[in-house]
This record gives C-alpha cells, sequence and structure tokens, in this order.
C-alpha cells in the first residue's frame, strides 16, 4: 500500500515515513500545502496523512480541492489542533478520520489500514483467492495452510494483486504503487519480484494463481 504524508515537520514526516516503511507501506512526503495538493492530485495513493497547519494551502483546502474533483481515496487528518470545530471542518470535507497530535503510532497504523478497507470494500482483513490467504493486518500468507516466507517488497506486490484480484495490473501500477514516485519505471524490477512469487506461491500446485498476461502485466486470480 501507498501513501502520501503531507506534513510541515519534517523531523515528524520522517519519523511516520520510516514508521509506515516498517509496516510495508510505500510512502512519499511533501511538507507544504502546494506540492502535497499536486502530489495528490497526480500520483496514485491508497490514503492521505494530511496535516492541517501548512505553508501555502492549508489540509482542509487540499482536501476540499481533492473532493470537489472527485478524488475519493482515503484522507486521515493529523493535526495539533484538536478543537470540536476543526474536526468538525475536515469531517464536513470529507476527511475519514481525524487523529490529533500527540498520537499513538500503532493506532494510526491501524486506522490507516481500516480506512483503506473501507475505501476498498473489504471489511475484513483476510483476502483469500483459492487457497491463498494474504492477511493484510499480519503482513503474511498462506497457501494450502502453510505460511510463505515473504521479504517486505515480495509481500507489498502480493497484497496489491490480491487486493484487485481478477483485474489485469500493469507493471507500472505496481512500480506505482510499491515504489516511491521517483523510482524508474522503465525497471525490470516487478518481472524479478513476480518470478520469486511464483517460485513461492505457485510451485508444487497445479492450481496457478500468478499469471502473465501478455503486452498488459500481470493477474491474480484462482483459473487459467
Amino acid at each position: 500500500m501507498k501513501i502520501l504524508i503531507v506534513e510541515d515537520e519534517k523531523d515528524l514526516a520522517n519519523i511516520l515515513k520510516k514508521g509506515f516503511e516498517e509496516h510495508s507501506f510505500v510512502a512519499d512526503i511533501s511538507n507544504d500545502g502546494e506540492e502535497g495538493l499536486y502530489m495528490a492530485e497526480t500520483y496514485s495513493y491508497d490514503a492521505i496523512i494530511l496535516d492541517i497547519m501548512l505553508p501555502g494551502i492549508d489540509g482542509i483546502e487540499i482536501l476540499s480541492q481533492l473532493r470537489k474533483k472527485h478524488i475519493d481515496v482515503p484522507v486521515l487528518m493529523l493535526t495539533a489542533k484538536g478543537e470540536v470545530k476543526d474536526r468538525i471542518a475536515g469531517l464536513e470535507k470529507g476527511a475519514d478520520d481525524y487523529i490529533p497530535k500527540p498520537f499513538d503510532f500503532q493506532e494510526l497504523v491501524a486506522r490507516v489500514k481500516s480506512a483503506i478497507r473501507r475505501n476498498t470494500g473489504k471489511p475484513s482483513p483476510l483476502i483469500v483467492i483459492s487457497n491463498l490467504v494474504v492477511d493484510t493486518n499480519t503482513h503474511t500468507a498462506q497457501r494450502g495452510g502453510t505460511d510463505i516466507p515473504l521479504s517486505a517488497k515480495e509481500y507489498s506486490i502480493l497484497e496489491y494483486l490480491a487486493s484487485h484480484k481478477n483485474r489485469v495490473i500493469s507493471r507500472t501500477e505496481l512500480i506505482e504503487h510499491v515504489y516511491e514516485t521517483d523510482f524508474d519505471l522503465d525497471s525490470n524490477v516487478i518481472d524479478v519480484y513476480i518470478n520469486f512469487l511464483r517460485n513461492k506461491i505457485d510451485k508444487g500446485f497445479k492450481n496457478k494463481l500468478i499469471h502473465t498476461v501478455r503486452g498488459a502485466g500481470y493477474i491474480l486470480k484462482e483459473t487459467e
């Protein structure tokens, strides 16, 4: 999962980025409102963590602009302003959640995951395809009841494919969601990781789940 953190306190933004990456997220950072709005409008994110007090454009205006353009990405307002009126303002503009500083980081991660699940219409943290189970809470996977050892990047790619099961995902889309925005889109790294995943998930099973769609990308589905 890929998130955007719009936070002008650089130290806090970097702490959040590191913490989310330890939970298998990919995180981009913006430290001002104008850049944050541009990134949110230009790139695809699974969720946005948005401060209210920002240089350039404040968080409420960013949220308002996104909703006016029908960008329905989950937005969690993270701010030191804890008054009820500020919470109401954010929620009325379309915020999905409101978390005042200081906050518990584990709770923040849980709220982000919950917001993403609600947005995708998948309230359960478990994604099941045939006898493959992907647990988005624990970042683990099993097939046929056997644990599958996965690196952080392998899990990120598998989770994205599983979250969009039965849909063809292009290499570019995978790169955009599992790497930061400045990653080389021409890299063949996705193909390498897909091969790793095939060896771990499909090897030894008659029913293959990861399929290549020539010229289009990859799809995770139950049947050929």
